[in-house]
C-alpha cells in the first residue's frame, strides 16, 4: 500500500509535543486497536493510530517456509528473559496489523461456559464479569467485518448466534472430507472451522476467478502476499485511513504514559519515532493494545509518584495472570497420500467440557497449514525418521495431516510479565499448568488415528513452535491487565477503563481473565467493538 501522506512526520526539536490534542489515540494496530480505530473511523473524531513498526514488506519471502519459520525473517528482533534471566526470542511482530498478520485466521467464539467458573483438573478458570449473551452481538459484527467462512450450529458446543456466517464454509479438500467422515462415522462431530479469508469459492470449493484468496497451503503462520487474509491492517486500518479524521503513525514506539498530578487523566503519550525523535501526544481518551505483554510494560514503565507500581496497578494485578494456552502441534501421517493445499478447514470440540471418564475441560483439535519439506527438514534430526527412516522429506510432506490441539491454561498470579532494572521483559511461566486436559486429548485423537487411515503415532510439529520452547509461543498471548467490577482485584472496569485513570483504556487481550481453549482473536475483535461502542457514547 502506498505511504498515506498523512501518517508523515517532520522533525524539529529532539523532543516535541505533537502541538495537535486528538479525541482518542490508539496504540497498536492489531487484532484490538486495529478494530476499535475501524468501529470509531465514520465518527468524525479526532483519531491517532501510534504503531511501532511499520507496513509488513510485500516479498516473495512472504511465502517461504525457511525464511518466515526456520530464519524468522519477520520476528521482531528483540530477546525477553525467562523467571532465570536466561534470553529467547517472543513469537511478536510488530506491523501494521499487529500478530493478525500472521495468525492463521481461525476465528472461534469462546463458548457460553467460558465466561462462567469452569473446574480444571489443576484449578479454577474464574468467570467474566459479562456473560456470552453480553458479547454475543459483537461476535455477530466482528465475523461479518472479518468476512469470517463457516456454519453456525456444526459445532454443538457453540452458543447461539443472531446471525449465520457472512460466507458458506471453506469446503474441505478430499483428503480432509474423508477424515470428516471417518471421524462422523465413530460418533463425532467435527465441524468447518470458522476461517476469515477473503475467498469467493467455485461449486467445487476452488478459487473463483477474482477471488483475493486463492485458497494455497500459506494461510497459516504466513503474511498473506495477496492480502487475501482477514487481518486488523486489510479489513480495519487501511480502511480507516480513508477518512480524513484519521493519521496513523509508524515507526512509533510508545515508551511511557504521562499524566497530571492528581494521577487521574494521561496527558501525554510519549513516543519515541524511528528517527530517534520523542514527541508527547495528548488526547481525550488513550486506547492501549499492544499486545498483552507489551500493553501491561507500557503500564508498569509508566509508574509515577500517583502509580507507584505501574500506571493503573493500584490492585497489583498489571502484569500478573499472564496466559498463553496449552498448544502441541502435532503431524499425523496419512497411509494415503494428502495433496491438500488449503488444510485449516475442519475442527473437533467433542472434548472441549470433558469426556465420560474425565470430568474437566480438555481443549479443542482443529487442522493446521500444511506442512511441507522444509518445515520437516528443520525438524528431522527430533522426529522425521520414526515414521519411516527411508522416506524422502518431500514424500513424508505428501502424506502429512497436521493438528493443533489447543488447551486451556490457568491465570495464575505468578505467571507475570515484570521488568528488570534496565526496562527489559520478564516473563515468569509456569510451562506446566493445567497439561492433563491436553495429554487426554492427544490421546483421545491418537487413540483413533488408525480407524482415521493415519500411522499410529503423532509426531511434535515443533518448527511452529519454535522449536519446542513453549515460553517463546506468545502468540495467543492475554490476561495481564483483567477487567472485573472489583477495583481490588482487576485493574480495568467491564468497559475496558482503567479503574484508576478516567480516560485510560485497554482493548487488546489484555482484559481476558480467562482464556477458553479457542484463539482469542475473535473475541478480542467483539470487545473491540464494544467498547468502542462505549466510547463513542462518551464523546457523544
Amino acid at each position: 500500500m502506498p505511504e498515506d501522506p498523512r501518517s508523515d512526520i517532520t522533525p524539529s526539536a529532539t523532543t516535541r509535543s505533537d502541538g495537535t490534542h486528538y479525541d482518542v489515540i490508539v496504540i497498536g494496530t492489531g487484532a484490538g486497536g486495529g478494530t476499535f480505530a475501524h468501529r470509531l473511523a465514520p465518527s468524525g473524531k479526532r483519531i491517532l493510530m501510534l504503531e511501532r513498526g511499520g507496513y509488513l514488506p510485500r516479498e516473495r519471502a512472504n511465502w517461504d517456509s525457511t525464511e518466515v519459520f526456520v530464519k524468522g525473517r519477520y520476528r521482531a528482533p528483540e530477546f525477553w528473559l525467562d523467571r532465570n534471566g536466561n534470553e529467547f526470542p517472543p513469537e511478536v511482530n510488530y506491523y501494521v496489523g499487529g500478530n493478525t498478520k500472521f495468525y492463521g485466521a481461525a476465528l472461534f467464539r469462546l463458548r457460553p461456559q467460558d465466561f462462567g467458573e469452569l473446574h480444571h483438573y489443576d484449578g479454577i478458570s474464574p468467570a467474566w464479569p459479562i456473560a456470552y449473551s453480553d458479547l454475543e452481538p459483537y461476535y455477530t459484527e466482528a465475523e461479518h467485518l472479518y468476512d469470517v467462512h463457516g456454519r453456525h450450529g456444526e459445532d454443538p458446543t457453540c452458543g447461539d448466534a443472531t446471525s449465520d456466517y457472512p460466507f458458506p464454509p471453506v469446503m474441505h479438500a478430499p483428503r480432509i472430507q474423508q477424515l470428516a467422515d471417518d471421524l462422523e462415522k465413530q460418533g463425532l462431530h467435527p465441524f468447518h472451522l470458522p476461517i476469515g479469508v477473503r475467498l469467493t469459492q467455485e461449486p467445487n470449493g476452488a478459487a473463483a476467478h477474482g477471488s483475493i484468496c486463492i485458497r494455497c497451503d500459506r494461510v497459516d503462520g504466513f503474511p498473506c502476499l495477496v492480502d487475501g487474509k482477514s487481518d486488523a491492517q486489510v479489513i480495519c486500518v487501511d480502511p480507516a485511513l480513508r477518512h480524513e479524521n484519521v493519521q496513523l503513525i509508524t515507526g512509533a514506539h510508545v515508551t511511557t504514559l504521562e499524566t497530571d498530578p492528581s494521577g487521574r487523566t494521561v496527558t501525554a503519550v510519549v513516543t519515541e519515532l524511528g528517527n530517534g525523535e520523542v514527541v508527547r501526544f495528548s488526547a481525550d481518551i488513550v486506547v492501549v493494545s499492544c499486545g498483552a505483554v507489551n500493553s501491561a510494560a507500557l503500564l508498569l514503565r509508566s509508574a509515577n509518584d500517583r502509580h507507584p507500581d505501574g500506571l493503573a496497578n493500584g490492585s497489583g494485578v498489571v502484569g500478573r495472570h499472564y496466559m498463553r494456552h496449552n498448544n502441541l502441534a502435532l503431524m499425523a501421517v496419512s497411509k494415503e497420500p494428502n495433496p491438500t493445499r488449503f488444510q485449516k478447514t475442519l475442527a473437533l470440540h467433542d472434548w472441549y467440557l470433558g469426556s465420560d471418564d474425565f470430568d474437566h475441560p480438555m481443549g479443542g483439535i482443529q487442522m493446521l497449514g500444511k506442512s511441507d519439506a522444509e518445515q520437516i527438514r528443520a525438524n528431522a534430526p527430533h522426529w522425521a525418521g520414526r515414521i519411516s527412516p527411508e522416506m524422502p522429506f518431500d514424500e513424508l510432506a505428501r502424506h502429512a495431516v497436521d493438528f493443533w490441539l489447543c488447551g486451556e491454561d490457568l491465570p495464575l498470579p505468578e505467571n507475570r510479565v515484570t521488568l528488570d532494572r534496565d526496562g527489559r521483559i520478564r516473563l515468569t511461566l509456569d510451562e506446566n499448568n493445567n497439561l492433563e486436559g491436553l495429554k487426554r486429548l492427544r490421546k483421545e485423537l491418537e487413540s483413533r488415528l488408525c480407524d482415521l487411515g493415519m500411522h499410529e503415532n503423532l509426531l511434535h510439529h515443533s518448527i511452529y513452535l519454535h522449536k519446542g520452547m513453549p515460553i517463546g509461543a506468545t502468540a495467543h498471548q492475554a490476561g495481564t491487565v483483567r477487567f472485573g467490577v472489583d477495583p481490588f482485584a482487576s485493574a480495568l472496569d467491564v468497559n475496558c477503563r482503567t479503574h484508576e485513570v478516567d480516560n485510560l483504556y485497554v482493548v487488546d487481550t489484555s482484559f481476558f481473565p480467562s482464556i477458553g481453549a479457542v484463539n482469542p482473536s475473535l473475541t478480542a475483535m467483539a470487545n473491540a467493538l464494544r467498547v468502542g461502542d462505549h466510547v463513542l457514547e462518551r464523546l457523544g
